[in-house]
C-alpha cells in the first residue's frame, strides 16, 4: 500500500519551490501524490496559476477557496478562517498519511492548523529562517511548532528550529529545493521570452519584485515612491515588475505599480504570472534584480545575478555576497543599483557561492518522506536544550 503524501500550495512562489519535490513524489511507486491548491492560485487577479500546475502534469485533488478580495488585516484574518474550514474538509476527504507545507504565508498557517487538529503528521519546508520586517516571521515559527518533520535550507536554520524545541532527529538540512529547478530548467533566451510574454528588454534591464512590508510603519505609497524615484534615475533601463503577493496592502502596491508603469508603457511593464521557467529566464536576462523578495536572496544568486535588497522585509535572512542591502530611500537604492551594475561587482558573481545548498534537496526530502516511521510522529514532546535539562531539579 502506497504512502499518501498531500502537498499544499497557495502561491506561484511556493509552487516553484515545491514543483521538483512533487515530481519526485509522483515518480515514486511507493508514494501517492495528492495536491491541495488554494490562495492566489485560484484567483484570476493573480493569474489563475492553478492552470500552470495542471499544465505541468499534476492533478489537483482539492481546491480550497479562501482568498477574499481584500488586503486589509481584517480581510486577511477572515481568509485564514475560511482556509481552516476548507482545509478541514480537504483533509477529511483525502485522508493523507502526511501533509507537506512550505514557508510562512497566511494560507499555509490555515493548512497547518487544520492538519494539526486532524492529527496528521506535518512536514514543513524552509523553517527556522528570519525575516524581521514581515508578519511572516511569526507565522513561520508558529508552523514549526505545529510540524513534525522539518526540512531547512541551511545549517543556521536547523539550529534555530532545534532551539524552538524540535527534536534534532526530525530536522534535516538538505538545502533549498528552489535551487534544484535552476539546474534542470531549460531557460528561454531573450527572443523566446519576448515572444512568449510580449515583453521587450532593452540594452539595460531591471527585474523588480516588491512585496508588502507587513510590519512597516510607513505607508505603501511612501515606500514605493522611494523605489520609483530611484528607478527614474535610470531612464535608459527597461523595467519588468512582477506583481506583489496577496498580503496586507498588496493590492494597493499593485495599483501604484500599474500607475507608475502606465506613464512609460514602452519601457516599464508589469507581469501578473511568469511561471517558474519564465521567472528564472527573466532573472538570467535582467542585469539586476531589485526588490524585497526572498527569491533575491535564495534563487537569484544561484543564477549568478546581483540582487538589490531593499529595506527590512528580509532582515535576518541568510544571504551571500551577490546581495546588496540598502535602506528604503531613493538615494541608497540608486547607489545600490549602480554598485550592482559596476564592472568590479559583476566580476565577483561567477565565483560567489550560495549558502543554500547544492541543488539536490528535492530527492533527499522525498526519500525521507518515503522512509520515515510515521508512528513515531504521533507524539511530539518539547525537546529541551542541554542548558534547560541541566537546570531542572
Amino acid at each position: 500500500m502506497s504512502r499518501k503524501i498531500c502537498v499544499v500550495t497557495g502561491s506561484r512562489a511556493d509552487y516553484g519551490i515545491l514543483r521538483g519535490l512533487m515530481k519526485e513524489i509522483q515518480s515514486d511507486p511507493t508514494l501517492e501524490l495528492t495536491l491541495v491548491v488554494t490562495g492566489m492560485h485560484l484567483s484570476p487577479e493573480f493569474g489563475l496559476t492553478v492552470k500552470n500546475i495542471e499544465e505541468d502534469g499534476f492533478k489537483v485533488t482539492y481546491r480550497v477557496e479562501s482568498l477574499l478580495s481584500s488586503d486589509t488585516p481584517t480581510g486577511v484574518s477572515k481568509s485564514i478562517g475560511l482556509g481552516v474550514i476548507g482545509f478541514a474538509d480537504a483533509f477529511a476527504q483525502i485522508q493523507p498519511d502526511l501533509v507537506v507545507i512550505l514557508g510562512d504565508r497566511f494560507e499555509i498557517l490555515a493548512a497547518a492548523q487544520a492538519a494539526m487538529i486532524a492529527r496528521l503528521p506535518i512536514a514543513h519546508l524552509h523553517g527556522g529562517e528570519v525575516t524581521e520586517g514581515a508578519i511572516d516571521e511569526s507565522i513561520r515559527h508558529a508552523i514549526t511548532k505545529m510540524s513534525h518533520l522539518h526540512f531547512v535550507s541551511a545549517e543556521p536554520h536547523r539550529r534555530r528550529v532545534i532551539q524552538l524545541g524540535e527534536n534534532p532527529g526530525c530536522v534535516f538540512n538538505f538545502g533549498a529545493p528552489g535551487l534544484d529547478a535552476i539546474h534542470k530548467t531549460k531557460f528561454l533566451d531573450r527572443a523566446e521570452f519576448e515572444q512568449k510574454f510580449g515583453i521587450q528588454w532593452g540594452s539595460l534591464g531591471f527585474l523588480v519584485t516588491y512585496h508588502p512590508v507587513t510590519l512597516a510603519h510607513r505607508t505603501p505609497k511612501d515606500t514605493l515612491s522611494e523605489l520609483f524615484a530611484a528607478l527614474d534615475q535610470f531612464p535608459e533601463a527597461h523595467i519588468l515588475f512582477t506583481r506583489p503577493n496577496a498580503d496586507t496592502d498588496g493590492r494597493t502596491l499593485s495599483q501604484l505599480i500599474d500607475t507608475y508603469a502606465a506613464k512609460d508603457s514602452h519601457r516599464i511593464q508589469v507581469a501578473t504570472a511568469l511561471g517558474q521557467r519564465g521567472y528564472f529566464s527573466a532573472v538570467r536576462i535582467a542585469d539586476v534584480v531589485i526588490g524585497n523578495s526572498s527569491s533575491g536572496l535564495i534563487e537569484v544568486p544561484a543564477l549568478k545575478k546581483p540582487t538589490v535588497n531593499i529595506g527590512d522585509r528580509q532582515k535576518g535572512r541568510l544571504r551571500g555576497p551577490t546581495v546588496i542591502d540598502c535602506a528604503e530611500n531613493s538615494v541608497q537604492i540608486a547607489q545600490a543599483i549602480r554598485k550592482a551594475l559596476s564592472a568590479e561587482f559583476r566580476a565577483t558573481l561567477e565565483t560567489a557561492q550560495s549558502p543554500y545548498g547544492d541543488g539536490t534537496a528535492s530527492t533527499r526530502i522525498k526519500e525521507t518522506l518515503a522512509q520515515v516511521d510515521l508512528t513515531t510522529l504521533s507524539r511530539k514532546p518539547f525537546f529541551d536544550s542541554p542548558e534547560i535539562r541541566g537546570a531542572q531539579p
